[in-house]
């Protein structure tokens, strides 16, 4: 697992170094338009690298008997046999083609994610707002210390401080309630026990990359939260999180970003189909 986690926090690395110049253009143009962009670009990108790591020959084939079939269904349709059977060999034929899609979505699955998790940063939520209500930060402590340590967040002039620090022991966190104050990409300064931990704060208006939280040594946390170095296992921070407002948009907002996306991309790789000669 560690070197699952190791690996995983290099590719993040490489992510968001190219991410930063591919997605730039989400900053300036409007939460929809860019996101159709993107799906577009990356559906007819996927569409590629499903014809080039499929079995093309095969899956035509197999698309040509399931054509068959239901013609021979459709004209034969008072032959309660000959109508059962081609059920069934469409049937079968359909099992065919999740089997030859193995290979594109298995060479897929790691670069979608990754993907994924880079539009989650602009789309998932928003920045804070000087204007916003004072916002949750949760430090969670590491499991494996013997007892509470000593946590403090360092005074800055980008937030007001309005609640905390409260600690609640059984579960290892420490909350503060805090007023942001000044436009940016801010640092949140953290002292544990001598351990200087930082976690980004960002304030500002439209769209801007917002990490929820610096995770811990979890794949998951890491893989879907990329933009920060995740803790070592002896630090004694597990994670910082900070519960950034939710984007309201049933295109490019939180959740509905991702739903758009897969259909979008979808449209996008079938309208091209025909002319990359892609058979799917």
């Amino acid at each position: 697992m560690d070197l699952i986690v190791s690996l995983l926090t290099v590719l993040n690395r490489l992510m968001n170094a190219a991410s930063g110049a591919l997605f730039a253009f989400v900053a300036v143009l409007p939460g929809w338009l860019s996101i159709t962009i993107i799906s577009a670009v990356l559906g007819v990108l996927f569409l590629l690298i499903f014809k080039y790591t499929s079995n093309q020959k095969a899956i035509g084939s197999v698309r040509d008997e399931v054509n068959a079939n239901l013609i021979a269904a459709w004209l034969f349709k008072d032959s309660i046999s000959v109508t059962i059977k081609s059920q069934a060999r469409v049937f079968i034929a359909s099992f065919k083609l999740l089997y030859f899609a193995v290979i594109p979505l298995l060479v897929m699955i790691v670069p979608v994610s990754l993907i994924l998790a880079q539009m989650g940063l602009w789309y998932q939520a928003r920045p804070l707002s000087v204007s916003d209500e004072p916002v949750v930060v949760r430090l969670s402590l590491n499991e494996s210390l013997q007892s509470f340590p000593s946590v403090r967040l360092e005074p800055s002039e980008v937030f007001q401080k309005t609640t905390g620090p409260v600690k609640i022991v059984t579960k290892g966190e420490v909350l503060w309630e805090l007023k942001p104050l000044k436009n940016g990409r801010h640092e949140l300064n953290f002292d544990v026990d001598g351990n200087k931990i930082t976690k980004q704060f960002v304030v500002g208006e439209g769209f801007m990359k917002v990490s929820l939280m610096r995770p811990g040594r979890s794949f998951e946390d890491i893989l879907l939260h990329p933009l920060e170095k995740p803790f070592s296992k002896d630090s004694p921070v597990y994670s910082i999180n900070v519960e950034y407002p939710e984007r309201n948009s049933k295109v490019c907002g939180t959740d509905w970003w991702i739903l758009y996306f897969f259909i979008c991309s979808m449209v996008f790789a079938f309208a091209f189909k025909p002319f990359l000669n892609v058979r799917i």
